[in-house]
């Protein structure tokens, strides 16, 4: 059973809001729980949505490039920010 359940980690798909204040746009995006968020970049490109310079955050912290949606823990429906990063 565990086998079946890793194995569906690779084509189970879901619904996921990245929210971009800039541009007072919420897209909708379909993702796999293996996808990183670099995937997820990867997505919003495809739909017209740049992403470069700007960060994702969920629940209030910040995302790495190279987490994974169910390292995370982002469950279906959930809304990741997506703001511009803060030049120092």
């Amino acid at each position: 059973m565990e086998k079946l359940k890793r194995l569906s980690l690779h084509w189970v798909k879901f619904e996921i809001l990245v929210h971009v204040p800039e541009d007072c746009k919420m897209c909708s995006v379909m993702v796999r729980p293996a996808d990183t968020i670099k995937d997820l970049r990867v997505h919003l490109v495809k739909q017209g949505v740049t992403s470069w310079k700007k960060q994702f955050s969920y629940n209030g912290r910040e995302l790495g490039e190279y987490e994974t949606i169910r390292g995370l823990n982002i469950k279906s429906g959930a809304v990741l920010l997506l703001e511009q990063i803060n030049e120092r």
